[in-house]
């Protein structure tokens, strides 16, 4: 017969209970680090932890230390093999994660558990050098009120108190403890980056790359992660097809990869940029990429204002930063979406953006001689160059090319199979094949990535650019007006830039099915999130040191600095420390004054050298009187104290309360050495 859970979980003895729960709040705060960690030491920790919990329920005894040797030997050795080194902010979270699953195999003593819980404190900070998305921070709350609960059943006495009331006592601790929290995070000096190590590479985040091998950009376009939030001021563009950001700008073609120009190469040409009209202004939400250059409306006259960090302009309009942008970056831009760049009189300079690798792509080559020609003889003295694409732009139109995600694997020669044999590809396969064509006709011509389009959140108001907007458009260049947009793209599927319709791969089962019963309920759902998130961002994540000014300039500060900050943080910290003593002090006088008056004759008898139980009654203090100092040198007091046990059950018990503290205060309390003398007159 199966015995019910209930049942069991009143059976099993406290040690037991509370390791479980331990050992749960421990798998709590290891599985965000999962993704993170190597495949031995999610393995190691699992097992390790699956070990301590049969241990506990079967009730055997811990592994010798050889066993805790040996694993602790084999962490470092996977450690090292994992990263080269011991040190560092992987290898450190890696062993930190380790060593917090072996040290439950000690988990003896309420000593051994407190070294658990301040492990379990410090992995848990761990979660956010990796991530501090809202979802990080929700499970990181769910683990911190783990570990109080844990901390305070500890700390409980002996018996079987139930884990609830150590739960409520903990959520009770975490939320006195939250005006704390909160002012130390509106008033403590912001330092960049809050999470990370100068030597964090962050490896394995997602973006634009500053080379692009064909086929790229279609990978990247898988990814539905979000890029960046626009916030305009005012109403959206209305021009939504000229909604492009600019990203790296790509020169250098060895037949499969683009690659941007290096530092000296860009300086040849001057940016030359002209803008027109009315300039567009907007706030950039830019998530981390790990690259140094911003993501801004085409085209930025002026440097963005991103506060802490030196922005500089290339000749090509790339916004760079000093540093590479490893944490949330919030900044303002202007941008004009009218403007020319560029010299607009042919420099040796612009030589560099007609090479082509020799022998490359050879019908790619004598298509554009033949459409170069025709162009010319239409132009008639005139620049040939606007024909010339004009005649490239029909022939995507007409002649049967396609649009999608899986136009197979191309070899060597990119461009001669997209204009002869497959005639299908994604952005970067039509803007490389156009590149090559207008070069090969001897006409500058380059490649820019970035991103085109977004979609409007309808929940919070921002503007939602993602990694599938990436994109891949070319410029060339012309006599009398520079650099020109062309974006081949349109040409072949117009709704993918005036109506950003973007390729996705095939959703899942769940997704679909959910899709197929209600197709807005997953975008409403997913709108709703990342509105949520992206408050999460603006408000917590992108609260920097910028705003914390702006806060002590709303408060009256003039001219706030850092100082002002300290003292404002200090000013709190002591009006926090007399709140918390009046609040004793109120404490004190809610006590019960009857029990108060008890505790003060227990003082008294301690003084005489009677030990008094905390929960001993007046008549049983009575009785340790009468046999420490006789009946006759002690009638006064204990008849005062029988009359104290009797006023607790008076019908009025404050009533005689005064009076029976006034006559404590006159009565002469016995002292120990008349307890000696009355031993010794004893015959």
């Amino acid at each position: 017969m199966l015995t019910p859970p209930a049942t069991l979980r009143r059976e099993m003895p406290r040690d037991t209970r509370d390791t479980l729960f331990l050992l749960g709040v421990i798998a709590l705060i290891v599985l965000p680090q999962t993704p993170n960690l190597p495949l031995w030491c999610v393995g190691l920790t699992g097992a390790v932890l699956l070990w301590r919990g049969v241990l506990a329920v079967q009730a055997r005894p811990l592994p010798s230390r050889w066993w805790r040797v040996a694993l602790l030997v084999l962490a470092l050795a996977g450690t090292f093999a994992s990263y080269r080194t011991l040190l560092g902010k992987d290898a450190g979270v890696t062993l930190v994660v380790v060593l917090l699953a072996l040290k439950t195999l000690e988990l003896r003593a309420r000593r051994d558990a407190f070294v658990v819980f301040f492990l379990g404190f410090f992995a848990m900070l761990t979660n956010f050098f990796y991530s501090q998305s809202l979802a990080t921070a929700f499970a990181m709350l769910l683990a911190l009120l783990g570990l109080l609960t844990a901390l305070v059943n500890a700390h409980m006495p002996v018996g079987r108190p139930p884990l609830s009331q150590a739960a409520r006592t903990a959520g009770w601790m975490a939320l006195a403890g939250a005006p704390i929290m909160l002012a130390l995070f509106m008033l403590f000096p912001r330092l960049a980056p809050l999470w990370g190590t100068p030597n964090d590479n962050m490896t394995g985040r997602t973006g634009l790359s500053n080379t692009m091998r064909v086929g790229a950009i279609a990978q990247l376009a898988l990814d539905d992660g979000i890029a960046a939030r626009i916030r305009f001021d005012g109403d959206i563009p209305p021009a939504r097809d000229r909604l492009y950001f600019r990203g790296p700008v790509l020169t250098n073609f060895d037949g499969r990869e683009w690659t941007a120009p290096q530092p000296w190469e860009r300086g040849f040409l001057p940016a030359n940029l002209r803008v027109r009209g009315e300039p567009v202004r907007y706030a950039v939400t830019m998530e981390p990429s790990n690259r140094p250059w911003l993501l801004t409306l085409d085209a930025a006259r002026d440097a963005p204002e991103v506060p802490g960090l030196r922005v500089t302009q290339t000749p090509d309009l790339q916004w760079f930063t000093s540093r590479p942008v490893g944490d949330l970056l919030r900044y303002r831009v202007e941008s004009y979406l009218d403007f020319d760049s560029g010299p607009t009189r042919r420099l040796p300079g612009l030589q560099a953006y007609t090479a082509l690798p020799p022998g490359s792509n050879p019908r790619t080559v004598e298509l554009a001689a033949q459409m170069a020609a025709e162009a010319r003889a239409s132009a008639a003295g005139a620049d040939f160059v606007p024909l010339l694409v004009r005649a490239a732009q029909q022939r995507l139109r007409t002649g049967g090319y396609s649009y999608t995600l899986e136009p197979g694997v191309y070899g060597d020669q990119t461009a001669d199979e997209f204009w002869f044999d497959r005639k299908a590809g994604f952005c970067e396969h039509i803007a490389s094949g156009f590149v090559v064509l207008m070069r090969a006709a001897g006409v500058p011509a380059r490649i820019v990535t970035g991103f085109q389009g977004g979609e409007l959140n309808g929940v919070d108001g921002y503007w939602t650019v993602r990694n599938s907007d990436a994109h891949a458009w070319a410029e060339v260049w012309e006599e009398g007006r520079g650099w020109v947009r062309v974006d081949p793209t349109a040409s072949i599927s117009p709704d993918r830039i005036g109506q950003f319709r973007r390729l996705a791969p095939t959703p899942g089962f769940l997704a679909g099915a959910v899709g197929a019963m209600s197709p807005t309920l997953v975008q409403n759902l997913r709108a709703a999130w990342e509105a949520v998130n992206n408050g999460w961002n603006q408000w917590v994540l992108n609260y920097t040191q910028s705003r914390q000014l702006d806060l002590l300039k709303n408060l009256g500060f003039d001219s706030p600095s850092l100082a002002d900050l300290a003292y404002v943080l200090l000013l709190l910290l002591v009006a926090a420390s007399l709140g918390g003593a009046a609040w004793t002090l109120w404490e004190r006088s809610r006590v019960d004054p009857w029990l108060r008056l008890l505790a003060e004759a227990r003082k008294r008898l301690a003084r005489a050298g009677i030990a008094v139980a905390p929960h001993a009654a007046p008549r049983r203090m009575a009785e340790l009187l009468a046999e420490r100092f006789g009946s006759e040198a002690s009638a006064a007091q204990r008849d005062w104290l029988l009359r104290l046990e009797a006023q607790r059950y008076a019908p009025d018990p404050a009533a005689g309360l005064p009076a029976l503290r006034a006559e404590f205060r006159r009565l002469r309390w016995p002292a120990a050495s008349a307890a000696a003398s009355v031993v010794s007159s004893t015959p």
